[in-house]
């Protein structure tokens, strides 16, 4: 049982490394805007009627 304690306890305690680059955040919101007035577009051209 204390084994596993300790096993647990050094899993916990360890630092996440990544190894790769991540994904930017302004490419993430860019492109997240993007795709947002795309749909708005879309939204105002299927809407004409209004």
């Amino acid at each position: 049982m204390h084994t596993i304690t300790s096993a647990l306890t050094t899993l916990a305690e360890s630092e996440h490394v990544d190894n790769h680059p991540s994904i930017s955040p302004f490419m993430t919101g860019g492109a997240a805007l993007v795709i947002l007035l795309l749909l708005l577009w879309v939204t105002t051209r299927f809407n004409r009627d209004r």
